[in-house]
């Protein structure tokens, strides 16, 4: 019966890879590509991407205060709900009452 554990600092078989996984052709030079360079190439909107990118990436406050962001968030909904439910049944009430 063989060890069903492999060997410590065995032999491993070589591994042939295609040519073009060896020596890929260079990427292609798409607008984005081209818009990416000609912004790194200006410290200005280098900077600007760069503090883009920090904003973009900040904790929320939802996730810093998840419990308080839940309760504003239900009332919030809840009022709406109730101030679409309300006027829905107002114009219910208009309507029927001018039919007359």
């Amino acid at each position: 019966m063989s060890d069903p554990t492999p060997r410590t600092g065995g032999h491993r078989a070589r591994v042939d890879l295609p040519d073009w996984m060896r020596n890929p052709e260079p990427p292609r030079r798409t607008l984005g590509r081209r818009l990416s360079t000609l912004v790194d190439a200006v410290p200005a909107l280098r900077d600007a991407r760069r503090r883009l990118w920090l904003w973009r990436d900040r904790t929320r406050y939802s996730e810093r205060h998840p419990v308080i962001s839940a309760i504003v968030s239900f009332a919030v909904v809840a009022l709406t709900a109730t101030l679409l439910i309300t006027g829905t049944l107002y114009l219910f009430h208009q309507i029927t009452h001018r039919a007359l």
